[in-house]
């Protein structure tokens, strides 16, 4: 099982294929593959490469197959239609709570959470001072921002824009087809961000932005990476008569694969948390001390100390019942 193995027997979760989404198809193994078979195609993947595996409606999938998948410390998660709702999930990758705790660490405290909240508007502003803003001005910033991108994009492309709808619960029923595009873009970027938060042992629901939702911190993650993937993305498309969202799926796919995006998305999330990448692999197997240091787990505190009982004598009784 993969909380036996060491570290290096693993493939490391940034060096994966990311998250592959599947519905109306049959899930099962063949030796150290998971096979995904459907009425047009089997498609074979070996299970290490896959970091999360999103299994969507009229899916179903085999004892034998989620546990390949649970040796390969592939996260499984159960999803709705376009990985919009996810469900349920598998155990992760990570071995450390470390990233977790680090996490749990910022988000609790108000002057490191709008540390954390600092850094992740100054890689949206490079080059400018942010030190000092409050989240009131980011959050003006960003907004600002975000509307110079759609109309620098619909300029761009000369697709009419008329503003982002969206409906919650229901993204790709709203707006028009730029609208429909970004949705589903959307929808892969938080599947991959998710898979690596996941992957790294951290909390989809501590964000720093983003609060309130079980999935905060993949929507603060998923934001660092729209105005360079999905929004030119589904202009692109919507340009070229490209309105499925298959269409949005498959291209995310490609570019996700030409720029290893998933790397990236790792390295952001451990410079973001102050954690290094060692720290994450470590195996640590200890227990909560108040006085202190934590110490060794697997160890019987109990040498030294007697266990007294007490017991009275015996009776003979007859009992009625």
């Amino acid at each position: 099982m993969w909380w036996l193995s060491s570290s290096h027997q693993l493939t490391r979760i940034e060096n994966r294929m990311s998250t592959i989404y599947v519905e109306r198809c049959h899930v099962d193994r063949a030796d150290n593959g998971v096979v995904i078979v459907n009425r047009e195609r089997t498609i074979q993947i070996p299970a290490a490469w896959i970091a999360s595996l999103l299994l969507g409606p009229g899916t179903r999938i085999t004892h034998g197959a989620v546990r390949l998948l649970a040796d390969s410390a592939t996260t499984v998660c159960w999803v709705g239609e376009n990985g919009i709702r996810m469900y349920a999930a598998g155990q992760s990758v990570a071995k450390s709570s470390t990233l977790l705790m680090r996490q749990a660490y910022l988000v609790t405290r108000p002057k490191e959470r709008l540390g954390v909240a600092r850094k992740m508007y100054l890689m949206r502003f490079p080059g400018e001072d942010v030190s000092d803003a409050t989240m009131q001005q980011l959050r003006g910033y960003e907004g600002s921002r975000v509307k110079k991108i759609y109309r620098a994009e619909a300029k761009r492309t000369g697709v009419e824009w008329n503003g982002r709808e969206y409906f919650p619960g229901d993204a790709f029923a709203a707006g028009d087809d730029v609208n429909r595009l970004l949705s589903a873009g959307h929808s892969c970027l938080y599947g991959v961000c998710h898979a690596a938060i996941v992957g790294l042992g951290g909390s989809p629901g501590l964000g720093f932005v983003h609060t309130g939702k079980a999935t905060s911190f993949v929507l603060d993650i998923a934001d660092l990476y729209k105005a360079e993937y999905t929004i030119p993305l589904a202009f692109d498309l919507a340009s070229q008569g490209r309105h499925e969202e298959r269409d949005a799926r498959a291209a995310f796919r490609d570019r996700l694969a030409e720029d290893k995006l998933m790397s990236r998305i790792v390295a952001d999330i451990l410079w973001l948390l102050q954690v290094e990448q060692a720290e994450v692999g470590i195996d640590r197997n200890e227990l909560w001390d108040d006085k202190g240091a934590d110490v060794v787990g697997g160890k019987n505190y109990g040498d030294g100390y007697d266990i007294v009982g007490i017991t009275g004598p015996e009776v003979d009784v007859q009992v009625p019942w």
